[in-house]
């Protein structure tokens, strides 16, 4: 057994040597390479280093074979897009260029922006010194470049690219391939367009007739392309007869038109001086131009920039739009002019031709009517919208009559003070003595010693509501309102509904009668206010705007803000609405078939007259005056086309009425909410009522007219006269308020202001009241007061129409 078991032992050792043996393997291999290192640290050769420097050289070279590849590829598909890129027809793209407003349905055009004007010229007739300049300025290695710069565009991205000030990096070759067939848009497709059509057009076009296009198609601004028209816009000549000293300012205008005109102020002088300065020591350095030549040179004369616009009433439109554009919105002139807008306004077409037609069938251009002027202005309550606008007959004849010109507000004004009442706690209610004639302290002066006022055609009414008061317009009543909330309190109101405070005269007694003076607009955006329910309305006149040229887009959004209490607003409402049901609005507004809330205006002597209303779904105001000289003075409207006195009944509420027939035309007619009560917590501001209602008896007077009250005086009303501007049609409402800016302090003032005490008014007999009205209750009356000696028509002027005119007295209804 033991012999048995010896070989199997030896068998077992030797498989465990065989299971030993790899493991002595790998460590001899682990004990050479800590050999072999510890040799190259002593100084053998640095094998790892090595296969390092392999695998980097493998990187390097499969990059570069990459980058090479990418180029062939590059330079391929730039060959392909080259031969494949066409010249477009430089005629369509012209046409892209042009701006167009649409109706609010975006698809009726209403007017274009651009009155271009375009003549091309031979090269022969630009002389060789104007060539010079705009190489100068633009392109002074243009006889030798392919069509582009690469630097000049490689430095352009950079810049752009890492936020520095934009600057320039194209050719003429470039910059006539962009205005004329592409778009303005800083993309880099738009960029390789320009790039590939400029080497193409290079390639294929001779040097004079490349720099001749872009003489033929460049802006210049004042709507001029080409540099035929910029001579006949800028200095009235022909372009063959430019100076040196001309033709370098027409070589630097072209890089901004709009900030480099001389037309628009001093800054714009100064940058176009400094531009000059840069192209003509350019031409001295180029060799064009000797520093003799150069000394002489000086900043040329310019003719006046004539204003473009559109003839009819829808100029008016087109000018309020683009004042709008250039406010708001933030474009420049060269936007409108070239950027290939697309405006949707808010203009309704037909609301716009209704008030076209209420105007010419009521006021027809005749030679009894041809001195009137006529102002209306529609708005949505609750936005803003604009929905039409009747400024006057031309924007080249006379100013807008809508946002431009002033008249005295009349007893439009009144709703204001009620407006202020019912917000301080009173109620329609409220009952005042409607007596007339009334004695105020505030009205005394040398030629009114007891402070008389009367009601129109001296009614008295007894004791009356606030509802009745404004139906039938009882001044007496209203100015007793205003002793209790206090003067300032109703101009601040006027304020929160609409009315600019530049508008607004020092708050007197009888700010409450209108003696303010206002625009149209002004007024219609106050009452749209009281058809909103309260919420004030910023008028615009822009929906949409879009852009054929780039990308650009605008959408409006309703500016409102609530300024009144709904239920103060609700129940102003209900006393307008008795106005028209009941009252001065009545005869006029027969036949409109749907509710209808308002208030008519007439000044004194009937220098303006007004009818301020809405229905539920639109408000309008209209205001009428009369100038034989557009504006600078004004005078009675009597004896017009069988009418002895016109008033806030006659045409005024006549064309309002016809206008929201025409326009509210087949919309269903809404009801007006029911207003909620009020209830009444009213405490006077005043202690004591400066009224007397039994006065002294006067001396029996020589005439028996009733004369009329002088206001309290007012330091803030000038008397002296002014000449109003040249008619402009451009001024809008302010975006960020509820009017456009007020115009300049030389416009003409309205002349229905009261006069100042020590003047004593004409005495013409009072004007015929409107129909209906109400009859007076039976009381005793004063005497009335002696007559006065006749005040010669005065010319009224001075600061923001606020001032008092000779003749002027409180209104008449």
């Amino acid at each position: 057994m033991a012999d048995s078991d010896a070989p199997r032992r030896s068998d077992d050792a030797d498989d465990t040597q065989a299971a030993v043996a790899p493991v002595e393997r790998r460590s001899e291999r682990r004990a050479r390479r800590t050999s072999a290192a510890g040799a190259g640290a002593g100084g053998g050769k640095p094998r790892g280093r090595g296969k390092q420097r392999s695998l980097l050289f493998k990187v390097i070279t499969r990059s570069l074979a990459a980058l090479a590849a990418l180029f062939v590829v590059g330079v391929i598909a730039l060959f392909v897009i080259y031969q494949r890129t066409e010249i477009p027809e430089p005629n369509a793209a012209a046409q892209r260029q042009i701006s167009v407003l649409y109706y609010d349905d975006g698809k009726t055009e209403l007017a274009r922006f651009n009155n271009t004007t375009r003549e091309d010229i031979p090269i022969s007739q630009v002389p060789q010194s104007v060539r010079y300049a705009f190489l100068s300025a633009e392109d002074r290695s243009f006889y030798d470049n392919q069509g582009v710069s690469p630097t000049g565009i490689v430095r352009a991205l950079w810049t752009n690219l890492t936020g520095g000030q934009t600057v320039g990096g194209s050719t003429i070759t470039q910059q006539y391939v962009k205005n004329y067939f592409l778009t303005a848009d800083k993309t880099m497709t738009r960029k390789l367009k320009e790039v590939m059509i400029s080497l193409k057009i290079d390639n294929q076009t001779p040097k004079d007739e490349i720099l001749q296009n872009y003489l033929n198609t460049i802006y210049f601004g004042r709507n001029a392309y080409g540099i035929q028209a910029a001579s006949k816009a800028y200095f009235n000549k022909d372009a063959k007869d430019l100076t040196v000293s001309e033709g370098a300012f027409l070589a630097s205008v072209v890089q901004a038109p709009s900030r480099l005109d001389p037309a628009n102020g001093q800054d714009a002088k100064n940058r176009v001086n400094a531009r000059m300065v840069y192209v003509l020591d350019g031409m001295v350095s180029q060799g064009w131009l000797t520093q003799e030549e150069r000394n002489r040179q000086t900043m040329p004369t310019f003719q006046e920039r004539k204003r473009q616009t559109v003839p009819g009433p829808n100029g008016y439109i087109r000018d309020l739009v683009e004042t709008e554009l250039k406010g708001p919105l933030g474009l420049t002139q060269e936007d409108i002019d070239r950027g290939g807008l697309r405006i949707t306004t808010t203009i309704s077409r037909k609301a716009q031709t209704a008030a076209v037609d209420a105007v010419n069938k009521r006021v027809p251009e005749t030679e009894a009517t041809k001195n009137l002027h006529v102002g209306l202005v529609a708005q949505r309550p609750g936005d803003g919208a604009v929905v039409a606008v009747y400024g006057g007959r031309d924007p080249a004849k006379e100013a807008n009559n809508a946002t431009y010109q002033r008249m005295q507000a009349a007893s439009g004004f009144k709703v204001f003070g009620l407006l202020g009442g019912l917000q301080d706690g009173m109620t329609l209610n409220k009952t005042y003595s409607g007596r007339s004639p009334m004695y105020f302290k505030q009205y005394v002066s040398e030629t009114n010693p007891r402070g008389r006022v009367g009601n129109f055609g001296n009614i008295s009414y007894g004791n009356i509501s606030l509802q009745r008061a404004t139906a039938n317009s009882v001044n007496t009543v209203f100015l007793q309102l205003n002793e209790d909330i206090g003067p300032s309190r109703t101009a601040q109101v006027a304020e929160q509904a609409g009315i600019p405070k530049s508008s607004l005269g020092k708050p007197t007694l009888s700010n409450i009668l209108g003696t303010d003076s206002v625009r149209v607009v002004d007024m219609a955006t106050a009452y749209n206010t009281i058809a909103g329910e309260g919420v004030k309305s910023t008028p615009y006149y822009i929906k949409k705007v879009t852009s054929s040229t780039s990308s650009y887009t605008y959408d409006a959004k309703p500016k409102t803000t609530r300024v009144f209490d709904r239920a103060v607003a609700m129940n102003t409402r209900v006393a307008l609405e008795d106005v028209i049901t009941e009252g001065s609005g009545r005869p006029g507004t027969r036949g409109l078939g749907r509710p209808a809330a308002g208030k008519t205006g007439t000044s004194n002597n009937n220098m303006a007259v007004w009818f301020n209303g809405f229905t539920p779904d639109l408000t309008a105001s209209v205001g009428i005056f009369q100038s034989a000289d557009g504006g600078k003075t004004y005078q009675p409207m009597r004896n017009i086309a069988g009418i002895p006195n016109l008033t806030g009944g006659t045409f005024p509420t006549e064309i309002w009425t016809a206008f929201m027939q025409g326009a509210l035309q087949g919309d269903p007619a809404t009801k007006f909410p029911k207003a909620p009560g009020l209830t009444s917590s009213f405490s006077p501001t005043t202690t004591s009522r400066p009224t007397q209602e039994q006065p002294a008896p006067a001396p029996p007077p020589a005439s028996s007219e009733a004369p009329a009250p002088a206001p309290e005086p007012s330091p803030e009303q000038p008397s002296s006269s002014s000449e109003a501007p040249e008619p402009s049609t451009s001024e809008a409402p302010e975006p960020s308020s509820s009017s456009a800016p007020p115009p300049s302090s030389t416009q003409p003032p309205e002349p229905t202001q009261p006069p100042e005490p020590t003047q004593p008014p004409e005495p013409t007999a009072p004007p015929e009241p409107e129909p209906s009205p109400p009859q007076p209750e039976p009381e005793p009356q004063p005497e009335p007061e002696p007559s006065r000696p006749p005040q010669p028509t005065s010319t009224f002027g001075g600061g923001n129409g606020n001032g008092p005119s000779a003749s002027a007295r409180p209104q008449q209804d």
